[in-house]
């Protein structure tokens, strides 16, 4: 995949992991997309990256939840560049009180529910759509979908295993996780590669202070996953290039 310029598009890229995971892509001399809600915000996190060098970073808006903002984003790539090699799917919602606040599952809301899956997943899910036709363009397409070590059904059901048990943000992630199975299924016969990462524990907006990551630790994961080459795995659940128990 490094054979020319790569064009990447980082959702929630104005901060935490997804805003390493840019720096660390512009780097890698590729052209990165940093996305957030406002333009203003895109490009104060892109003038941070400009000053280090990365001049490789366009700033563009996106709320992923809007669909005229997912509209306008595809139509900008389009005309720009004709195509896009990486998508990373890092915007994320966590409940009000966060997801290290434990709550009883059954007293979950369905207020909570459709916040957090709006973010975590309905909009990953038409974001994907409308970019699609751009990635099959590309000589090798990465989705990347951001999901969480919460989302495995896996570890959830082992006793042993003390994982924070907010049932929204857990939930949305799994759904996150058999979207990226089903839909690298579904392209199995293209060039594009699609994969969940769990970033690890991370001091971020979400993780909170108490993490034992930094953000620009946490983003290797999506970076990896980016940057794969024509042999690397599909439909999996990677942190680090280790798989995960779905």
């Amino acid at each position: 995949m490094k054979d020319r310029s790569l064009i990447a598009l980082v959702t929630g890229a104005n901060r935490g992991i997804g805003f390493e995971t840019a720096r660390e892509l512009a780097r890698q001399g590729v052209t990165v997309l940093l996305s957030a809600r406002t333009l203003a915000t895109a490009e104060q996190a892109a003038a941070i990256l400009y000053a280090e060098g990365l001049s490789s970073v366009i700033a563009i808006q996106l709320d992923v939840t809007h669909a005229s903002d997912r509209a306008a984003v595809a139509h900008q790539i389009e005309k720009k560049f004709g195509y896009l090699d990486i998508l990373i799917n890092d915007a994320a919602i966590g409940p009000r009180e966060g997801t290290l606040f434990e709550s009883r599952t059954i007293d979950t809301t369905i207020g909570e529910l459709k916040d957090v899956f709006n973010t975590n997943l309905f909009s990953i899910l038409l974001l994907t759509r409308d970019l699609l036709y751009l990635l099959l363009k590309s000589d090798a397409g990465r989705i990347v979908n951001v999901s969480s070590v919460l989302g495995s059904l896996t570890l959830h059901s082992d006793p042993t295993k003390p994982l924070a048990k907010r049932f929204s943000y857990s939930a949305s992630k799994a759904a996150l996780n058999l979207f990226t199975i089903q839909l690298s299924q579904e392209l199995s016969g293209t060039r594009i590669k699609v994969n969940s990462v769990h970033p690890g524990w991370a001091k971020t907006a979400i993780g909170t202070d108490s993490a034992p990551m930094t953000a620009r630790e946490a983003a290797g994961s999506s970076v990896a996953a980016a940057l794969l080459g024509p042999d690397g795995p599909t439909g999996r659940f990677l942190h680090l290039g280790e798989n995960i128990p779905w």
